[in-house]
């Protein structure tokens, strides 16, 4: 997958010139985004929507993205994330905008982010937080696109997969990092090595494990270990009504 990211990156700069000669919409009002987990309080569980991926290939469309969105609101999600890639996830910044009219949760752009036009973009269309890869970008443009987030008042949220990772960006002033279970360059997962860079990080952070969780013994499993939220994705996506399998997640995070 290594290529593959190489890969996706190119698209997103070559996407780059035409965001930027286009004339967004004005922002809506932003939705708090409150992820932190403090003692007694259950796990939070984002639930993702994407069309579909390099793992898995195409997922379910039997529901339109906003009748998802509000299934995933009435399971007890937490925030809604929402792949904005169209070449490799299925995605669009429109689907940000049907997703956070369909519900009332905090909306999460996913997105190979390495220019702030698309963080303009996130914001425009209805993103209350965005996706920040470590992978993707050097320690100079994290810390620059995480702080041009925080100026457009969006959430960022910084995702690593290795302990090499969790040591750089662990130094610099990042609130809320997200653990990948699934390796970019390999597309393998591997839940003990996510476990593992969590716990590695301070818990004055707020700690989120992306990937991989597939049943509710999983959420229980990483709710156990004092992170702050979970991500949970493909399995719901795979799921024509994923309203029961999410209620069972959330009565698991508990």
């Amino acid at each position: 997958m290594e290529s593959g990211l190489r890969q996706i990156l190119q698209v997103k700069r070559e996407e780059i010139a035409s965001q930027r000669a286009r004339t967004l919409p004005s922002p809506p009002v932003l939705r708090p985004c409150d992820l932190k987990r403090d003692p007694g309080e259950s796990l939070r569980i984002l639930a993702e929507i994407k069309l579909k991926s390099p793992s898995a290939g195409a997922l379910s469309t039997r529901l339109t993205l906003a009748n998802r969105a509000a299934c995933y609101e009435r399971a007890g999600a937490s925030m809604v994330s929402v792949l904005c890639d169209f070449q490799f996830f299925g995605g669009s910044y429109d689907h940000l905008t049907l997703v956070r009219q369909a519900c009332n949760l905090p909306v999460l752009c996913k997105e190979f982010v390495v220019d702030e036009i698309q963080l303009d973009w996130a914001r425009a269309y209805g993103a209350d937080a965005v996706l920040l890869i470590a992978r993707c970008v050097t320690r100079d443009s994290l810390e620059r696109l995480y702080k041009a987030a925080i100026d457009r008042g969006l959430l960022p949220l910084v995702e690593i997969a290795s302990l090499d990772e969790a040591k750089w960006v662990g130094q610099l002033d990042v609130g809320t990092i997200g653990v990948n279970a699934r390796d970019l360059d390999t597309l393998q997962l591997d839940l003990e090595r996510a476990s593992n860079v969590l716990a590695s990080l301070p818990n004055s952070r707020v700690r989120i494990h992306l990937s991989g969780l597939k049943a509710p013994h999983d959420v229980v499993q990483v709710s156990q270990s004092g992170v702050d939220a979970a991500l949970i994705g493909e399995v719901l996506m795979l799921q024509d009504d994923p309203e029961p399998l999410l209620s069972s997640f959330v009565k698991a995070a508990r």
